[in-house]
């Protein structure tokens, strides 16, 4: 059986050069919006509907984001919400650092542990449709 070895320094040579590349990979979480906008919302108030629902709303919205857009990073917390993607590819960066893009068609729901934003490097548009539950601020 014949055996391959590779020396310390050829391994340590290659996971630096590395680096950079895993660094462009990164992109830091942006904290505010650009080439974002609301077209539609419709909003119910739950506290008249379900009892302890005081100060809650059920929110339904249509999003956009224009090419080279995004929305910054937010958390779900005390904001459950599902998406429904109608048209283009919109990549989702969470707290982590992974990613994963949508499709028309596509749906995602988001929880209480769900840290993240969106991204559109594609050339049309991003619009979806996003349903949460929100606390009313007054």
């Amino acid at each position: 059986m014949k055996r391959h070895t590779i020396s310390c320094a050829v391994l340590l040579a290659l996971v630096l050069s590395w680096g950079p590349l895993v660094a462009l990979a990164q992109q830091a979480a942006p904290k505010g919006n650009v080439g974002f906008k609301t077209t539609k919302t419709q909003i119910i108030d739950l506290g008249s509907e379900i009892d302890g629902m005081t100060g809650r709303q059920l929110r339904l919205r249509v999003l956009t984001i224009e090419p080279g857009g995004h929305i910054g990073i937010h958390s779900h917390k005390d904001r459950p919400s599902v998406v429904y993607f109608l048209h283009g590819t919109d990549t989702v960066i969470f707290a982590d650092g992974t990613e994963k893009r949508f499709q028309p068609g596509d749906t995602t729901s988001a929880s209480k542990n769900t840290t993240h934003w969106h991204r559109n490097d594609g050339k049309e548009p991003v619009t979806l449709i996003a349903v949460d539950i929100f606390h009313a601020v007054k």
